[in-house]
């Protein structure tokens, strides 16, 4: 990851796309199963081809029309369901545009926290995102395996009864604290001559990161709990799967570039 966002937009993409087929093979071999195994693939190349023109429109000189090439597999997806020969449990196929839809587009975003309109390559921005994110979950933790489980109220006991309000609290004042430190030793990049130094943008981008990560946490938390699994996948021993480990930033990220756009801090 470090190398993703350090060294070139050519390892960025790579990396990045790698997480993206691996996230959508996660969810759809835990919705799906091994039904629709083809229709699976085209799903994947679907949120594949989406992320790489995205990519290609703000690292190189590609027109932004030619996005809506992304739909095409799209609509290969829907042809191909009429084929499809066991149609008992149908209702799974819904689940191939989901992953489309819950990871593809969200992970496509990224490329706005990473390249500038001119096409200019820098992971600082979204390195600071996940430090954000990492501090919220690691703060979350320390509270809530604390104090937490003595005192004090879940925060969803039915979806994931760890989690209390005392961890949501302890991550919140985690999350701010590692963004002030980053924009107090210079780490948010300066998008133009015209940028206000103001550390309240990077504190309410915080709690924004903070709020959404656990909605992120605990929306895919939900989905493990209904197909009765513990983990997306097994590619990290001992953490799971990838999407595990950035079932918070697929919300979390999104929702920070939008709010440093409005905001009129990153340049669109």
């Amino acid at each position: 990851m470090l190398a993703a966002f350090l060294t070139n937009k050519y390892v960025f993409g790579a990396v990045m796309l790698f997480c993206l087929i691996v996230m959508m093979w996660e969810f759809l071999r835990m919705t799906c199963g091994k039904e629709y195994k083809y229709s699976q693939i085209l799903s994947i190349l679907s949120g594949a081809t989406l992320f790489t023109l995205v990519f290609c429109y703000r690292a190189f000189d590609f027109p932004g029309r030619l996005i809506i090439l992304s739909f095409v597999p799209v609509f290969l997806l829907m042809i191909n369901s009429l084929y499809v020969k066991d149609k008992s449990r149908f209702d799974k196929f819904a689940n191939l545009y989901t992953a489309i839809l819950y990871i593809s587009v969200p992970w496509s975003v990224l490329n706005f926290a990473v390249f500038s309109p001119e096409g200019v390559f820098s992971g600082k921005l979204l390195l600071c995102f996940f430090c954000i994110i990492w501090g919220s979950d690691v703060g979350a933790y320390l509270f809530g395996i604390t104090l937490g489980q003595k005192y004090g109220k879940k925060l969803f006991p039915s979806i994931s009864p760890k989690k209390s309000w005392i961890g949501f609290w302890g991550g919140m004042l985690m999350a701010i604290t590692v963004s002030v430190l980053l924009f107090t030793f210079g780490w948010f990049p300066k998008f133009s001559a015209h940028d206000v130094e103001n550390v309240s943008n990077y504190v309410a981008m915080a709690i924004l990161l903070h709020v959404t990560g656990v909605y992120g946490d605990l929306i895919e938390s939900q989905w493990k709990r209904h197909y009765n699994v513990k983990d997306s996948g097994n590619i990290i021993p001992g953490h799971g799967g990838l999407l595990d480990r950035f079932d918070s930033a697929l919300i979390a990220i999104p929702i920070g570039v939008i709010y440093l756009v409005v905001a009129h801090v990153l340049p669109m």
